[in-house]
């Protein structure tokens, strides 16, 4: 059968792979379209350091059960939760599989779907009244609906968002699905109107405005209740906890690169809640199977190309030597 597959650092091809076996407690599952992400990207510039070549990527699945379904029936549509877990290590015993040590995510520490048929524990499929790309963004807006989880939030809340890219934009999302007063923080007009249409009730360009000053105004002088960074700056990190409310919940996603350096006094004086978000749970899955089926997801304006999978490798190697021309990519498969 046919897989896309990257062999090394900017190189990639349709190669012929051998046939997926159906294991115990599995659905055979026939891949109608995947979608591209950053991780992915890094993969192909070979700066990925979780990856091994060669790799078959792809982690944002929309598929059509073959066989196997259990209580699903043959040609039902589904999407996929693409982790492991160990079910031993202290995440796993806690019930926060999400963060499992040994997680192996599909197309990062082991093969991916972007192939013609995967087999898949049925305990990770996903059923959902949506078409395959609606499907194939549920995964990746899970991410940002996750940190939302993680920082508690409830409809009485006023939730900053600092990046709206893919998964700074779940969280828009999913906070404004919540009935949050969402605001959106970004440097780029078009990521700040997709999250507009997102849900986010107030934007902050933080090149042109004061995002301090536009905060306090925005909460009367209170402040945000809850941040989530979804960038992975010093400078993000550090106005997180600087901006965010006393007994405010701070959530990171995303991860700096070097190391930063804080006030730590404002912990204390502040009392906060700081937390990390990875990953998703099923219930997180749920919620935005909901929001996309309630049509409160901007679908179409976060895909920017569907190529078919003979054309990845070159839509790949645009996407690394133009970023800014794409959002979201999808391969029909």
């Amino acid at each position: 059968m046919k897989a896309f597959r990257i062999e090394g650092p900017g190189v990639a091809a349709v190669v012929e792979v051998p046939e997926v076996v159906r294991g115990e407690g599995e659905a055979l599952l026939r891949v109608k379209m995947v979608g591209l992400c950053g991780t992915d990207l890094s993969t192909f510039r070979g700066r990925n350091a979780m990856v091994v070549f060669p790799r078959v990527p792809g982690h944002e699945v929309a598929a059509e059960i073959v066989e196997g379904g259990g209580d699903l029936a043959a040609g039902t549509m589904v999407t996929i939760s693409p982790y492991t877990s160990c079910g031993r290590c202290a995440a796993c015993r806690s019930g926060r599989v999400n963060a499992c040590r040994g997680n192996e995510t599909m197309g990062v520490q082991r093969d991916g779907a972007m192939t013609e048929y995967i087999s898949v524990p049925r305990v990770k499929l996903y059923a959902a009244s949506l078409s395959a790309k609606e499907l194939c963004l549920v995964e990746p807006l899970t991410v940002g609906c996750h940190a939302t989880a993680r920082g508690r939030v409830k409809a009485e809340d006023t939730v900053a968002v600092f990046g709206c890219g893919g998964v700074g934009l779940g969280a828009v999302a999913a906070a404004a699905f919540r009935g949050a007063e969402t605001i959106a923080i970004d440097v780029d007009d078009a990521k700040l109107e997709t999250a507009r249409r997102a849900g986010a009730k107030h934007l902050i360009h933080a090149k042109n405005e004061d995002v301090h000053e536009r905060l306090q105004a925005i909460t009367n002088g209170h402040s945000p209740d809850v941040v989530i960074e979804a960038i992975g700056l010093p400078q993000t990190f550090r106005a997180a906890v600087e901006e965010i409310a006393f007994t405010g919940r701070v959530v990171y996603i995303g991860y700096a690169k070097e190391p930063v350096e804080y006030e730590t006094r404002l912990f204390v004086q502040k009392e906060l809640d700081i937390m990390g978000s990875r990953n998703a749970l099923p219930e997180d899955f749920r919620e935005v199977i909901r929001m996309l089926e309630e049509g409160r997801f901007p679908v179409d304006e976060t895909v920017s190309a569907i190529v078919p999978m003979e054309e990845a490798a070159l839509v790949l190697s645009e996407w690394s030597e133009t970023p800014a021309k794409f959002t979201k990519i999808m391969v029909q498969i």
